[in-house]
């Protein structure tokens, strides 16, 4: 198939997800195109199956800023006829699925639109209900949508009524080829980042308010009393400054180090031993999953989609939002008993490559696609028939 993948290019797990899934097809041997404001961070490999189209900016007075939903609508036509996709999976509805539906309209031809819902879609509304209506049409108009959580999709249901064509769940995966435990890199790294032998624990984010990354700050805090340790702190983001000030306050800054924005974390979470997820909401949390697949436990909050990717007790912990001091005693759990820390982190591995493998949800979306391709043709020859008695 010829497939129009559509999604953001920053930094965050349905980018993440969408050129992971665009590798995964390509070596399936079918042809993907990225259509995006600029290229996805994770889409750095050569492949001869994979494609990226850039929706180019305009400037005109009468703007305040460029109407980005109908470029993306204009690329995707543009691209669409070209090459002649077969089926837009567009990540996000919003703004995503809009502008492909857009693009459906002005095409003389019938594309099919394959919508997966990663989060912000759905909770985003709840903060600006301008986009309601919005969001409930890119529902409305998708062939099929898809969701990367149980919790999410019983959200979305919550929120906008039974969709019509029904929400199939497809988890998000780890290529067990890229992440995966190694003690090389352990050995190599660590010299720098833990000199005197200490603990390692990370947080990777956009650093967003809703990942509460000032709570990895004050259980670090916690854990540093009692274990000797340092922190990673991986990404960039608005709460940067208060994260920055709450490192001062506590006296940390000697422990604390922030590694900015990285594209290959599998190297960061390879030689880390705790993982540190203290989210306000999370409709699936694929760093986490990340984290265990590279055999780190990894203590987070109870919510959202966490629960289906985190095994309380298993291959990591859960607590409540917020609960600083049970997360703390979370990690010090894992770090004060090395039976303890080994069952886990050795159960995180084979739960990660068991329950979420590339190729399960490669198997899974082709089966989307195929089917609304499959409805389309339907429809098509349906459309080209007499009535009957004419």
């Amino acid at each position: 198939m010829k497939i129009g993948m559509v999604c953001y290019p920053s930094y965050g797990g349905s980018g993440v997800v969408a050129t992971e899934l665009g590798y995964a097809l390509g070596e399936r041997g079918h042809e993907v195109h990225f259509i995006s404001s600029s290229r996805p961070f994770r889409l750095h490999r050569f492949h001869e199956q994979l494609f990226f189209h850039e929706v180019t900016d305009v400037s005109y007075p009468l703007f305040k800023t460029a109407p980005y939903t109908l470029l993306l609508a204009n690329k995707i036509v543009e691209v669409a006829n070209y090459v002649g996709l077969d089926v837009i999976h567009a990540h996000y509805a919003i703004p995503h699925s809009i502008s492909a539906y857009l693009a459906k309209q002005m095409m003389t031809r019938t594309l099919p639109l394959v919508t997966t819902l990663h989060g912000t879609d759905v909770t985003l509304v709840g903060a600006h209900e301008e986009f309601f209506q919005l969001t409930r049409l890119a529902l409305r108009v998708s062939d099929r949508i898809t969701a990367v959580s149980h919790a999410l999709a019983r959200e979305t249901v919550e929120t906008f009524g039974t969709v019509d064509q029904g929400i199939e769940v497809i988890p998000n995966f780890i290529d067990p080829k890229v992440y995966f435990p190694t003690e090389g890199l352990l050995r190599r790294c660590r010299k720098y980042f833990a000199p005197q032998g200490e603990k390692l624990l990370a947080h990777i984010s956009n650093f967003r308010e809703v990942k509460r990354v000032v709570d990895v700050v004050n259980i670090f805090a916690r854990v540093e009393k009692v274990v000797s340790c340092r922190l990673l702190l991986v990404g960039d983001g608005p709460e940067m400054n208060r994260v920055e000030r709450e490192v001062l306050r506590l006296g940390l800054e000697g422990k604390v180090q922030f590694l900015g924005k990285q594209e290959s974390v599998q190297e960061i979470l390879q030689m880390v031993d705790v993982f540190i997820l203290p989210s306000e909401q999370e409709s699936f949390g694929l760093v986490a999953l990340e984290a265990m697949a590279c055999g780190v436990p990894v203590v987070a909050s109870r919510v959202g989609g966490l629960p289906e990717v985190v095994q309380h007790g298993k291959t990591g912990y859960l607590a409540d939002v917020g609960d600083v001091e049970g997360m703390s005693e979370a990690v010090l759990k894992l770090l004060t008993n090395d039976l303890r820390y080994k069952a886990f982190s050795e159960q995180a591995v084979k739960w990660a490559r068991e329950t979420f493998p590339v190729e399960r949800a490669v198997i899974g979306y082709e089966s989307v696609y195929q089917e609304v391709c499959e409805h389309r043709s339907l429809r098509s020859e349906a459309g080209g028939r007499r009535p009957e008695g004419e």
